[in-house]
């Protein structure tokens, strides 16, 4: 019984997620040069003249990595897809996929992802130069709104989340980084940004001092951060932060000064 409704669960998941794909427009961003970053696009359900609309980019985990144009969309996808989400918080949101070989933030995976062993001096990753050129092209646009730019990251995505927001802290009003790590003497330059940290205590894939680490160096320089930890979750931290009440409502109301 319990395995039958495993499977039912699994196939109405896969099944909603089949729908999400056909929502968000696939796209391929290439660069000049001929490089490419292969990305999905959800735009406002009703896109009226001359008004204008927050941008989210969302960066998906390791596990999520690809040439698919599809695993991007499994972690978080769907909530962007509620109708009430739709009608009350729209806007144009990215799905960027990593490939395989690379690794958001950095050229290749960090040997350890303890914070103070994280790396400091870091030159900007290959794959992050397509994005920017890539969230660039997005800001040109006229219906974008210049003063809510979201940046939203789980696991790796959050790690590509913080690099994003220390790197270009004019372009982003608020960060969500979920069970990420950075080492936190490069968020002094992030300051200006409004962040919400999440993390689960017993994570054993990102440790948790990671998520503690960032709080207290975004709060020591005057940062307006909130942090949350979930008693006995492990990696999938981003499953109970998805589901708070006042997680859609917290991050569109954040706008640039």
């Amino acid at each position: 019984m319990k395995k039958a409704l495993v499977f039912w669960f699994m196939f109405w998941g896969l099944l909603a997620l089949a729908y999400g794909q056909n929502e968000f427009e696939k796209n391929v961003y290439v660069t000049a040069s001929g490089d490419s970053l292969n990305y999905r696009l959800l735009r406002p359900e009703i896109e009226k003249e001359g008004e204008k609309y927050p941008l989210v980019l969302f960066l998906h985990g390791a596990g999520e990595r690809g040439s698919d144009n599809e695993k991007q969309l499994f972690h978080g996808s769907q909530m962007w897809l509620n109708p009430l989400n739709r009608e009350n918080y729209p806007a144009f949101v990215l799905f960027p996929q990593c490939p395989e070989s690379g690794y958001w933030a950095y050229t290749e995976r960090p040997s350890s992802f303890e914070p103070n062993q994280m790396p400091f001096d870091v030159p900007i990753s290959p794959i992050f130069t397509i994005l920017k050129e890539l969230l660039d092209s997005y800001l040109s646009m006229p219906q974008v709104d210049k003063q809510r730019v979201y940046v939203i990251g789980l696991s790796m995505g959050a790690m590509g989340t913080y690099d994003l927001v220390i790197r270009y802290p004019e372009v982003f009003a608020a960060a969500i980084p979920i069970c990420g790590t950075v080492n936190p003497t490069r968020l002094k330059a992030a300051k200006d940004v409004k962040f919400r940290i999440f993390h689960g205590d017993a994570d054993t894939v990102v440790p948790i001092n990671g998520s503690r680490q960032a709080y207290k160096a975004l709060k020591a320089v005057g940062a307006d951060v909130k942090y949350t930890e979930f008693p006995g979750t492990t990696h999938g931290s981003w499953n109970p932060a998805f589901n708070l009440p006042d997680f859609m409502s917290w991050l569109f109301s954040q706008k640039k000064k």
